[in-house]
């Protein structure tokens, strides 16, 4: 296990009717002038927007409004958000809805107090020193925005899919209640699902040894999910499989499981780009992506694969050819993504593979034009990737 500097200082209020109590944490951290950033309108017709705003106002804090956050949430409405922080002299960011407008929140956040571009920050030319409180009320599990220290942004000027990674951009709070997430259609459940195991796997493949703690960690999260998201896609209502879910989207992402270890990213780099160019859903490119990656990679540690094989999809370990395991632990993985709805291929999402060379080339590489930590990757091998993508089945390289 490698040393680490953990920090998760979110306070997390987490139940029912959770909400009501938005505005006594405001005022407990701070806040005077509140800036409540969401989607579209299924916060309005809820009354949800309505409820936290009453709220506000019993405790006596102002409140403006930014609507119009949208899935792969885009540049223009953060520098709309960030003028009119600044006119409204706004102390305190609050992310209403689910990871698109949290992600929003958290950019316009860093982006106020700073003199030049907010997007320095997410193209890696600066690093936030001052950012406003943000504050968070979700709606959505999947990206884990009310715990970690991420935020995603898509530039519309070349289409730029790029994020920032940052401990200004934890929220200070965040509340959580489960029955805010019962009228999430089946496929939004299942996109939030996959993303959740994303950010879990990408902690899981790694190279760093004696990390039994939180691989055990990872691999409670993941079998949580396989057991609970089929329940709520048959009883939508049902609060403690909700419940779990929504506590295992926050655990997935605030780094409780990639502590001490070594991390990839790969997959979510390569996803980007495909989300970028065609707009589909984060949840759904991992659910094509992931897989692709963890066939091509497969041999470069069969036995990690092999043990993820037999503790999360229950395969029966084969001690003289570990690599049929590793390959039945993908396969159950797939086969469980396809059974609650997710794509698995390139063309279900209707992606062409003539676009794959130039996806390939936009993708964010590390130093010395490299991706990731678990297999380091090159553009061809990002390309191949993709390709392999392409169709369901496909064989590891």
């Amino acid at each position: 296990m490698q040393n680490f500097v953990f920090c998760s200082p979110t306070t997390f209020v987490f139940g029912k009717d959770t909400e009501n109590e938005t505005g006594d944490f405001v005022r407990k951290f701070g806040g005077t002038k509140v800036m409540i950033h969401y989607g579209g309108g299924s916060v309005v017709r809820s009354g949800l927007l309505d409820r936290v705003k009453a709220s506000l106002d019993e405790a006596g804090i102002a409140c403006c409004e930014l609507g119009g956050a949208q899935p792969n949430p885009r540049s223009g409405l953060v520098y709309e958000g960030i003028e009119m922080a600044r006119r409204e002299n706004v102390d305190f960011i609050i992310g209403l809805g689910g990871g698109s407008a949290i992600d929003s929140a958290k950019a316009i956040a860093v982006g106020v107090p700073y003199d030049g571009d907010f997007w320095d920050f997410y193209d890696d030319k600066a690093e936030p020193e001052n950012t406003l409180p943000i504050a968070t009320v979700v709606t959505i599990p999947a990206a884990g925005s009310e715990g970690s220290n991420s935020s995603v942004i898509t530039h519309e000027e070349g289409m730029l899919k790029r994020g920032l990674g940052h401990e200004s951009i934890r929220p200070v709070f965040s509340i959580m209640n489960p029955e805010l997430t019962f009228t999430l259609p089946p496929y939004q459940t299942a996109c939030g699902c996959a993303d959740i195991m994303a950010h879990i796997l990408e902690r899981y493949l790694t190279n760093t040894r004696d990390v039994e703690m939180t691989d055990r960690l990872c691999e409670s999260v993941l079998k949580t999910l396989i057991e609970d998201v089929p329940v709520v896609l048959q009883e939508p209502e049902h609060y403690g499989a909700r419940a779990n879910i929504f506590w295992a989207g926050m655990i997935a992402h605030n780094n409780s499981c990639g502590v001490g270890r070594e991390q990839d990213w790969s997959s979510h780099q390569i996803e980007h780009e495909l989300s970028a160019l065609y707009d589909v859903a984060h949840g759904a490119g991992l659910a094509v992506i992931f897989p692709a990656f963890m066939k091509y990679t497969l041999k470069h540690d069969v036995q990690r694969y092999a043990q993820l094989a037999v503790r999360v999809w229950n395969c029966e370990m084969d001690f003289q050819n570990p690599e049929k395991t590793a390959r039945e632990g993908i396969a159950r993985f797939e086969a469980f993504l396809k059974s609650i709805g997710m794509p698995v291929t390139l063309e279900e999402l209707g992606a062409r593979e003539e676009d794959i060379p130039a996806m390939a080339a936009k993708t964010k590489m590390g130093p010395n034009d490299i991706l990731g930590s678990f297999m380091p990757l090159s553009r061809k091998d990002v390309e191949a990737i993709y390709r392999l993508s392409m169709q369901s089945n496909a064989s590891s390289r």
